[in-house]
């Protein structure tokens, strides 16, 4: 492939062409970047309120839109690492007055859990440490769900596809009817060739179907409760309709 801005043009090695300045063109440059940005670690360089969060902006700005329109009681995360997600969502709830934060993770690293306990938002935000796929912990994030309230869920710990499916199984009954239970990071299949993922992961190439969109799409393919639905963009007065994003067909929500 070759990048041509003078001539505004992106030529394949087929010889066929699509313009640069284009929506398609936005589509194959933005592509690129998400493969590159992860290969370089970029999305390790942002922080939410003084914790890192190990996200894209795309990703969460689109989220905060979600969120926002949902006002949601309840926003459950899996996979604290160090906190920066569970600090986002609560600061969003705390501006609209309303919800709390629950956030699963198999281990909570003592440093990670003394700063977000001394956060500003800490009252907004309940811990649990197990796996998120256990009966107990579960059911321990159950329970502290109140009646009638709206919640969603955001899985964004381990990342296979059997794990994933686990916890779309498991945490998609407390998911309410015009929710989502998001599946992050479905990238994985189209980062496989990328040298650090080459250098990093032994097992890379199982990364094609072992990873967080497959298992999105097979859990909708057996649960009719649930389909795979990207939310409308609120505001748009570009040509672009797509979202830049790790989170490919990651928006599962809840039709009935």
């Amino acid at each position: 492939m070759h990048i041509d801005p003078k001539k505004g043009m992106i030529t394949f090695d087929d010889g066929s062409e699509v313009a640069l300045y284009s929506p398609e063109g936005f589509r194959i440059i933005s592509d690129l970047w998400i493969k590159v940005g992860w290969d370089q670690k970029h999305l390790y360089s942002f922080t939410w309120m003084g914790r890192p969060i190990i996200q894209i902006p795309d990703d969460m700005v689109r989220l905060q839109e979600v969120i926002y329109q949902l006002k949601p009681d309840v926003v459950i995360e899996t996979g604290i690492a160090h906190g920066g997600g569970l600090i986002f969502y609560a600061s969003l709830l705390k501006a609209m007055g309303k919800g709390k934060v629950i956030g699963v993770d198999i281990e909570i690293r003592p440093h990670n859990r003394k700063a977000i306990e001394e956060h500003e938002l800490s009252p907004l935000i309940t811990m649990i440490e197990g796996s998120s796929v256990d009966s107990g912990v579960v059911g321990k994030v159950r329970e502290l769900i109140p009646g009638g309230a709206t919640v969603l869920v955001i899985l964004d710990s381990n990342h296979t596809h059997d794990h994933v499916l686990a916890e779309l199984r498991a945490y998609a009954p407390m998911v309410s009817v015009g929710s989502y239970i998001v599946s992050t990071d479905g990238s994985m299949e189209y980062l496989m060739d990328s040298p650090r993922a080459r250098k990093q992961y032994p097992k890379i190439d199982d990364w094609a179907w072992d990873n967080p969109k497959k298992a999105a799409l097979d859990f909708v393919a057996e649960n009719s409760n649930f389909i795979i639905e990207e939310p409308p963009f609120p505001f748009n007065e570009g040509a672009i309709n797509f979202r830049i994003t790790h989170w490919p067909s990651a928006y599962v929500k809840r039709v009935r």
